[in-house]
């Protein structure tokens, strides 16, 4: 990128848009969108239906003709395929290399049960397969209320457990890793549940909601008690709306949290979401200088400011409260208006409250700067504030004259010290140079991860 010490509109639009972009999202190809529909009721009870066991598939295999077989299933697909509402599938512990396909909703309300107690016992391995058979762990399409409960989504080129179009879900005690795009992912849903559950080592993000229809009464999805490490993003939600990130742990990751606004996809800009009592930290993984994925060649072309918490491009009506925030080598939470969407007013950070966050970890594990927020880039009211936070020791602006008190209403104009700065860690192409670097005391046995050396797979 070319600097300048001028902030000129095609500098700001072209640093605003190599924030937080998120390219795999812009060039997968998924079925197009479509309204889920009203939220239909969970009907009760259901059949039953079993996945056999390596030993009763041997069985079935080897069974002559008119002998009696076990009563089940050789693929978890077999099993999921004969379904109707509210049935289950049951999934022993084993490694199954197949992918699955939840659609329609004939399949509304089914729940697919692996090992909740200790996911990794069952295992989608992927690796195997063709790349045409590889993209998905789990993909729920058009299937409302989908519950899926217990596996391992590995090698796989498109995302881990995916939804799509529908009312509802539940994800949960799952691991999704060594993935392609996304480990656990929601597009164009109304309403569903992210929870107990792990992602790591993924091309773009963790966790993904995005493209969330508008409501007039809106159901909430909640993401809660999970881990997201080594990825490119922790969390992204482009468009994002009516979701609550709560009891998790983001780091390691190159970015922890970032809710997003891009005319790529539907019902610009992220809007009405909530980042609450999460501890995000030690999010430097620069995995430009190395990954266990292949770093793919878009993401390589936009230069994203590895080191940061939590970062808003593009969002509104957010609250970011009571979170504990700390070890980053460039900003804890940061916000900054999605200058390059054509509409100004969906570009802009507006009613976003930043409040009750503990900083520095007890100034044992400082952040380069806590806050960063330049001001109104295009000159809309904004009504943002910052209230009540912990352990602020370093602000950008230095002079801490964006970062207004609540309540606040009104606009706050633009620091151009402060995006021009920004702009300068856009254009760093180690990505490091804005970094202060510091080692970090020990946390729950974790070790920070800045540059990968270990092995591409595992």
């Amino acid at each position: 990128m070319r600097l300048t010490t001028r902030l000129t509109r095609v500098a700001v639009a072209t640093a605003a848009l190599a924030l937080t972009v998120p390219t795999a999202a812009i060039a997968a190809d998924y079925p197009g969108p479509a309204s889920p529909g009203k939220v239909k009721p969970r009907p009760g009870g259901g059949k039953t239906f079993k996945v056999c066991t390596a030993q009763q598939a041997k069985a079935v295999k080897r069974a002559r003709r008119g002998a009696k077989k076990p009563n089940c299933s050789l693929t978890i697909q077999a099993a999921v395929d004969q379904t109707l509402p509210g049935d289950t599938v049951k999934v022993p512990p084993g490694t199954y290399r197949e992918t699955v396909t939840i659609s329609g909703h004939r399949h509304d309300n089914i729940k697919l049960i692996g090992s909740p107690s200790n996911p990794r016992r069952t295992v989608l391995a992927l690796a195997s397969l063709s790349r045409a058979q590889r993209q998905n762990g789990v993909m729920v399409n058009g299937a409302d209320g989908v519950t899926i409960n217990g596996f391992y989504a590995r090698d796989y080129l498109g995302n881990g457990f995916f939804a799509i179009r529908v009312n509802g879900y539940k994800f949960t005690n799952l691991v999704a890793g060594w993935g392609g795009t996304y480990g656990i992912y929601a597009f164009h849903s109304k309403g569903g549940e992210m929870s107990n559950s792990e992602a790591f080592y993924n091309n773009d993000a963790g966790y993904y909601i995005g493209e969330t229809p508008p409501q007039s009464k809106p159901i909430r999805s909640v993401v809660k008690n999970v881990r997201a490490w080594g990825n490119q993003l922790g969390f992204s939600g482009t468009n994002m709306r009516y979701t609550t990130i709560t009891k998790s742990q983001w780091y390691n990751n190159g970015l922890g949290i970032v809710p997003n606004a891009l005319d790529s996809e539907k019902y610009p800009p992220a809007d009405e979401n909530v980042i609450v009592d999460n501890d995000i930290f030690w999010n430097n993984f620069n995995y430009f200088r190395g990954a266990p994925f292949e770093v793919r060649q878009g993401a390589k072309g936009l230069s994203y400011p590895v080191g940061s918490g939590v970062l808003l491009y593009g969002s509104q009506n957010t609250t970011i409260e009571r979170n504990r925030v700390w070890g980053h080598f460039l900003v804890g939470i940061g916000a900054v208006d999605a200058i390059e969407l054509r509409d100004r007013d969906e570009a802009a950070i507006r009613g976003i409250s930043v409040t009750d966050n503990v900083f520095g970890r007890d100034g044992t594990d400082l952040n380069n700067y806590d806050l960063f927020y330049p001001g109104t880039i295009r000159g809309t009211n904004t009504d943002n504030c910052f209230s009540g936070n912990v352990g602020v020791q370093k602000t950008l602006p230095l002079t801490g004259s964006t970062l207004k008190p609540c309540p606040f209403r009104g606009e706050i104009p633009i620091d151009n010290s402060a995006y021009i700065t920004a702009v300068n860690w856009l254009g760093d192409r180690t990505h490091e140079a804005a970094w202060v670097q510091h080692a970090h005391p020990p946390f729950e046995g974790i070790t920070p991860l800045v540059h990968y050396s270990g092995p591409k797979k595992k």
